[in-house]
């Protein structure tokens, strides 16, 4: 009995082995092809074509749309469109994707569109109103997972299709709309906001980072064979838009979607919202009693949970603070958000400020109070949106070594520092920033928001998935002049 499990844990052992070598092949090719169009060789392919002044083919274009110059104005055709997302944004209380549904489509509203947002709503929650009349939403209980319920949500569909004019055009925020009836749907594209291949990175650091007492995880396998699930479905969704140029290259690479349902589209912040004012950090400051003789104000935000790298920076912190009395005394930490690592960073010092989560406005004020904002994520999908908020605030930016965020945000020290998911590497950037000092880093924010007003504005974001739409319906939009 004993010899019986023997062989079976030797065997799933090298099943596990065998999958995971696998995708690490492929991730290999994958990085060495898609280093070829990051950081500068990145830019420097695109100023070549743009020189040309060749006409560019959309739908093959392998790079970053937000990089291409769209017209200003909104086009002679008003695109109708349908939207699924399983949650729409609540006050404070919204994730990246839901964030990303609300910028974009509130974005594509105001610029005439018709939209008709099928997304869920509790029975005692009072849902957000809008002036526009064209953002109409078609409402319907969740299901018992929190998702939309097909049946209904595509009943919805039918029947908004068949009133007046049907739609040019379907968009589902990750697989809103699963893919059992997506495949039905020829004009159609979906955001992925992260996929199963990402998540494994994550779950390498986070087993790394496990501490002896904690349960080792066991999600590896079933994670390798949810790739193999979403290689197989992906192929049913249309378009694909990706939301961080790793992603892009993974979906072709690995997910072997044709290049020409692959398109590159990075996640835009509010510019009007998020942008540099003196002032709103000053008041910040004095609400919350900051001192002006601190020489360093690092910021936090987001959700406050493990996967966010919450466990990773808070054990660093304390380090240094035993380690460098001074640093304690001259550095001021602000943490935005909520979960249950907020009471903890507490029991590091009076210097650690837990504010809560924050509004909009108020995390407008937040990034212009920091001198730097830290983002400690161990989560390799998706773009994180606090990143690009604090980068079109003008801030630097200071995050983990992650694929999704060192081949479109970070792409050099111009605009901030990044660290490997370890303590180690985390003190050791944090003791760099604080040498660096206030002039070092005023310099670097200003980097930052260069970049981020030519790559991470909600116009450039909706400018964007609107030439998208267009091109999805018809093909003289699918042609690009500068």
């Amino acid at each position: 009995m004993a010899k019986d499990q023997i062989v079976s844990t030797m065997f799933r052992f090298h099943t596990l082995y065998c999958i995971i070598a696998t995708l690490s092949v492929f991730s290999f090719i994958s990085i060495i092809c898609w280093c070829q169009f990051s950081s500068k060789c990145y830019s420097m392919n695109i100023i070549m074509m743009q020189k040309a002044k060749e006409s560019i083919d959309l739908l093959t274009f392998p790079y970053a749309w937000n990089l291409l110059s769209f017209p200003a104005d909104p086009p002679s055709q008003i695109l109708k469109i349908g939207v699924f997302v399983k949650k729409w944004p609540h006050r404070s209380h919204a994730g990246g994707l839901e964030r990303h549904a609300l910028t974009l489509h509130l974005a594509l509203a105001k610029r005439g569109h018709e939209l008709h947002i099928f997304t869920t709503s509790s029975p005692n929650c009072t849902f957000p109103t809008y002036p526009f009349p064209n953002l109409v939403f078609h409402l319907s209980r969740p299901t018992s997972g929190g998702y939309l319920d097909q049946a209904v949500v595509w009943e919805q569909l039918r029947a908004q299709n068949s009133t007046g004019r049907p739609f040019d055009v379907i968009h589902t925020e990750s697989v809103g709309l699963l893919h059992t009836r997506a495949k039905n749907v020829p004009n159609l594209a979906v955001s992925w906001h992260g996929i199963a291949y990402e998540t494994i990175h994550s779950d390498i650091i986070q087993e790394l980072l496990r501490s002896p007492e904690e349960r080792q995880a066991t999600m590896m396998t079933e994670r390798a064979m949810k790739v193999v699930e979403e290689v197989r479905f992906f192929q049913r969704y249309s378009h694909h838009v990706a939301t961080s140029d790793h992603a892009g290259d993974v979906l072709k690479r690995i997910y072997m979607i044709p290049e020409e349902r692959v398109h590159i589209i990075l996640n835009g912040v509010d510019e009007e919202i998020f942008r540099p004012e003196l002032s709103l950090g000053i008041d910040f400051k004095q609400k919350f009693g900051i001192s002006k003789s601190r020489s360093l104000v690092l910021g936090i935000a987001g959700r406050l949970v493990k996967d966010k790298g919450h466990p990773l920076i808070h054990e660093a912190l304390k380090q240094i603070f035993m380690e460098k009395n001074k640093f304690q005394q001259s550095v001021t930490v602000l943490v935005a958000g909520d979960g249950p690592w907020g009471a903890r960073y507490k029991d590091l010092g009076a210097n650690i400020l837990v504010l809560g989560p924050l509004e909009q406005a108020q995390l407008a004020k937040f990034y212009n109070a920091i001198d730097i904002f830290v983002n400690p994520t161990l989560r390799a999908q998706g773009l994180d949106h606090t990143l690009l908020e604090a980068m079109l605030s003008g801030k630097p930016v200071m995050a983990t070594r992650v694929a999704s965020i060192t081949g479109s945000v970070i792409v050099g020290p111009e605009s901030g520092y990044t660290f490997s998911p370890s303590v180690e590497s985390l003190k050791k950037t944090l003791y760099k920033v604080w040498n660096d000092g206030r002039v070092v880093l005023e310099n670097k924010g200003k980097a930052a928001r260069q970049r981020g007003l030519q790559l991470f504005t909600a116009t450039k974001m909706a400018a964007a998935y609107e030439r998208l739409f267009l091109c999805i319906g018809r093909e003289q939009y699918c042609k690009y002049q500068k």
